[in-house]
């Protein structure tokens, strides 16, 4: 049996156990399987929305998530600089910042 806590788990699972659950059975096991879109593109999707609604405290987890799934940080900074006419210069200067850190990470 694996003791490896699922990303719910880690993130909310001891507080919130039915976020938690909702979080990996429907999110992740079922809205980021579904075939109609790949995980690249969700990925993007999930990022200009994230940057868009001023959501930085949720932006690492899915930035570092795009970039496992393909998406180039070129890529990302072309989407983090769109969206600044968009979304505004704030949101896209602390989207910059998260994925510059990402980055280093990775």
């Amino acid at each position: 049996m694996s003791t490896e806590q699922s990303y719910g788990q880690r993130a909310m699972g001891r507080d919130m156990p039915k976020l938690a659950e909702l979080t990996d059975t429907v999110l992740f096991g079922d809205m980021w399987e579904r075939a109609e879109l790949s995980k690249r593109d969700r990925s993007l999707v999930t990022v200009a929305a994230l940057l868009a609604l001023y959501r930085l405290e949720q932006l690492p987890f899915h930035l570092e998530r795009a970039l496992e799934n393909g998406v180039s940080k070129d890529e990302l900074t072309e989407l983090i600089t769109h969206l600044a006419f968009y979304a505004g210069w704030p949101a896209a200067a602390s989207a910059a910042s998260l994925l510059q850190a990402a980055t280093r990470r990775g």
